[in-house]
């Protein structure tokens, strides 16, 4: 190879990467962390003397990252750059379901499943949606979907199921205002979970 396909070569290596799109983060700046606050300011109403424990919720693989979810049409999944959740979504969703429960201040016996404790029940969610969906508009909605699944231990019997969704929109098309919409359509999923979870055994 000549001097000058030589450096032809090492020009067009050094332009490849300027042609690629991302929507990851670039030259290595670290990403905006961002978290969730769990719900409150549940309505009073009967203890309940049973013990739960709240499953890890399963979910898509897009889903399964720190990476903070958008779409823009029904079949695709893409990120925000330079901003991530600060853990795994199905760890932050079961975390925030188990300080619900608490803030409901109808159950003391709560945990997580994955501290292998004894109960009387354990809450197995799904978590199906939960990413901020723009379908063609300037500033997007956040969707949060969870569908659950209450079984009795120890015959491992499912003994109610139910599907829960909630929308709520941003007020701009800006990252905090897009996790504030995320939060309060989470805040009313993870509601719905706790008032439905704790009337669902009679």
């Amino acid at each position: 190879m000549n001097s000058v396909h030589r450096r032809l070569l090492l020009a067009a290596l050094m332009l490849a990467p300027a042609g690629c799109g991302s929507l990851l983060p670039t030259g290595g700046t670290p990403p905006k962390l961002y978290t969730l606050t769990p719900a409150s300011g549940f309505a009073a109403g009967t203890p309940v003397r049973w013990q739960l424990l709240v499953d890890v919720p399963a979910s898509p693989a897009a889903l399964d990252t720190e990476r903070i979810a958008l779409s823009r049409s029904a079949i695709t999944v893409d990120y925000y750059a330079e901003a991530a959740w600060t853990d795994r979504a199905p760890l932050m969703v079961q975390s925030l379901l188990v300080q619900s429960f608490e803030n409901s201040g109808r159950i003391t016996a709560i945990g997580r499943e994955s501290l292998a404790l004894r109960a009387d029940y354990v809450l197995r969610p799904e978590l199906r949606h939960f990413e901020a969906e723009y379908r063609d508009a300037a500033v997007p909605s956040a969707r949060a979907a969870i569908g659950v699944k209450l079984v009795k231990l120890p015959e491992r019997a499912i003994v109610a199921q139910r599907n829960f969704e909630a929308t709520a929109p941003a007020a701009a098309n800006e990252m905090a205002a897009i996790v504030e919409s995320l939060d309060a359509a989470l805040h009313e999923v993870t509601r719905q979970i706790v008032d439905w979870t704790l009337t669902a055994v009679r």
